[in-house]
């Protein structure tokens, strides 16, 4: 029989033990919900429900270099807005990559900086290295592949696409459909890319397909940057950076660009009965595909707000608007097998040939170096 001593240790540890947080045998105790500022991920912030809450609190979201006409941007916008009430503020819609990695720098503690950026891979890792990322997984992190994101979750893959020609047959007679064609007379003066290799992804992307087609490798790109070394000589490479404007004036007749852009620069001159007649082919010489990657900014203006958006363009709804737009979303074939996906936008997608590869970070930072290095000097505008 115990003492009185023994019954009050036994009572004692009851109430103790009554008092401690419920849970099963050997389960850790649930930590404290951590600022948004630092959260890894929803769940670490308090729940989808905290993140909502304390996003709307902030009121809006920093976004830069967002085209509405970029893979279902004006969409997803106009998506985020309504269904949150958080006013996204897109800042130079028409930036590049670039663009996007100088704000995080220069506009780092004035408010002014983007919460989150969108830009091609090799920018993505270069953002990492810098430390200019913060580490966030979405709800659906565990389903991207893994060669499609950082391991630490400061970027992964959101969309992406094939490397295209884009030509209008109002003013081209017969439009090329691989980068050998790109070298015949009749192409003067019409070949262009939408930007400059050494600021924007896609037409860096440009480069390294041309390279592919010219006997390069994603160990050497330098083959691509003869290739439009040698259009520039012949008169066929045109300076002017194409857009949808530039095509519609008929100052760019021919655009190396993504698949999904190209398309949908089609859908929109048909919808706008513009005097153009847009086509596409992806180049079974050069074919390249590539994926843009999110990251959240490390010192986000609106870091919940950050969050939450990275948590909307990767669920269902996200990823489907991307297919909207001709762009592949990276949790493609994780939505085919669970239901989500949208087949019909899926079947609308151009057939290509073949398992997509992709270039290694290291390959990819080699490339971007040899481009940096000897764009300017090969194609003068």
């Amino acid at each position: 029989m115990p003492t009185p001593r023994l019954r009050t240790a036994i009572v004692a540890a009851l109430l103790a033990l009554a008092a401690a947080p419920l849970g099963g045998c050997g389960e850790k105790p649930v930590p404290a919900p951590r600022a948004p500022a630092v959260a890894t991920s929803a769940t670490d912030a308090g729940g989808m429900a905290a993140l909502v809450a304390a996003a709307k609190k902030e009121g809006s979201l920093n976004t830069i270099a967002l085209p509405r006409d970029w893979a279902n941007y004006g969409a997803l916008i106009d998506g985020f807005e309504k269904k949150y009430g958080i006013k996204v503020e897109v800042e130079n819609p028409d930036g590049t990559s670039q663009d996007e990695i100088n704000a995080l720098k220069e506009h780092r503690r004035d408010g002014r900086a983007p919460d989150v950026i969108d830009v091609g891979g090799s920018f993505a890792q270069s953002a990492a290295r810098q430390g200019l990322l913060a580490p966030y997984e979405v709800a659906a992190f565990d389903q991207i592949p893994e060669e499609q994101k950082d391991e630490r979750a400061r970027w992964y893959n959101n969309y992406g696409g094939y490397i295209s020609i884009g030509c209008d047959a109002k003013r081209v007679k017969t439009c090329p459909s691989t980068f050998a064609d790109l070298r015949k007379p009749e192409y003067k003066g019409q070949v262009s890319l939408n930007g400059n290799p050494t600021k924007s992804a896609s037409a860096f992307a440009g480069v390294y397909a041309a390279a592919l087609a010219n006997g390069g490798s994603f160990d050497d790109i330098q083959p691509g940057i003869d290739f439009f070394a040698e259009l520039n000589r012949n008169g066929n490479f045109n300076p002017v950076e194409s857009s949808p404007d530039t095509i519609a004036k008929g100052e760019t007749p021919i655009s190396i660009d993504w698949d999904f852009l190209n398309l949908g620069y089609a859908d929109q001159f048909r919808e706008k009965g513009a005097d153009v007649d847009w086509r596409t082919a992806i180049p079974f010489d050069g074919s390249f595909a590539e994926y843009y990657a999110n990251g959240v900014n490390k010192e986000a203006p609106h870091p919940a707000a950050a969050r939450l958006w990275q948590e909307y363009v990767f669920s269902p709804e996200g990823q489907n608007l991307r297919l909207g737009a001709y762009a592949r979303p990276v949790l493609m074939e994780a939505m085919r097998e669970d239901g989500t996906l949208d087949k019909a936008a899926a079947q609308n997608l151009p057939t290509v040939e073949g398992t997509p590869t992709f270039p290694t970070e290291e390959q990819r930072e080699k490339a971007r170096e040899t481009v940096n290095r000897n764009w300017s000097k090969a194609v003068r505008s």
